[in-house]
């Protein structure tokens, strides 16, 4: 199911993408993963987004979301959550 993907613990594999986040060119201070879950052979990444004094996002948001995009395409094939 997970073809050559090693097992990783959650803090290692969150340690893991912030130092990413924090070296992409399109970091923003404040950008930070907090969770991560396995959803079949996806990494899916969370964490806050920019939001508005009314809740609203901002284009920040945007940012965000590519962000954690970018660490399931980059980690996924090469990770795997262990229990």
């Amino acid at each position: 199911m997970y073809g050559n993907t090693t097992p990783i613990d959650r803090e290692t594999l969150l340690t893991q993408a912030n130092k990413i986040i924090r070296e992409h060119e399109d970091y923003i201070h404040g950008m930070k993963a907090t969770e991560v879950e396995q959803k079949g052979e996806v990494l899916v990444f969370r964490g806050e987004f920019f939001m508005d004094e009314d809740g609203i996002p901002t284009p920040k948001t945007t940012a965000v979301f590519n962000m954690f995009k970018h660490l399931a395409h980059t980690l996924s094939p090469k990770y795997r959550l262990q229990d």
